[in-house]
């Protein structure tokens, strides 16, 4: 796949990310649905990244191409909320998985992390 076309697609997440702390920091869009889980609370957006977990393992499970797109996507946005709700970005979580590669699971928990 062209670099380029990757590097877009990236960049979509971000965007996707910037709208998501733009709901939640803004008094203006109160009736949006990312405002609207963020009013809710932490509760809330749980409940929604659990419902949307479950429905990427049906759609996993059937092994319908268009539905598991549809759904880890679903479970991804979620997850982006979840993120935001704790003041976590996505530059903190792409420094987490590059420090990660080439080393095994054993390497990388949180205790290895600590040290």
């Amino acid at each position: 796949m062209d670099e380029k076309k990757i590097s877009n697609r990236i960049n979509i997440l971000n965007e996707i990310f910037s709208t998501i702390e733009e709901r939640k920091n803004s008094k203006d869009n109160q009736d949006s649905y990312v405002s609207s889980l963020f009013k809710d609370g932490l509760e809330k957006i749980n409940s929604k990244i659990s419902e949307e977990s479950a429905e990427s393992i049906e759609a996993s499970e059937n092994g319908e191409r268009d539905k598991i797109i549809y759904e880890y996507s679903d479970l991804l946005f979620h997850m982006m909320v979840g993120l935001s709700y704790h003041g976590i970005n996505m530059d903190d979580i792409c420094l987490e998985l590059e420090r990660r590669i080439g080393k095994k699971k054993k390497d990388y928990t949180l205790d290895e992390w600590r040290k």
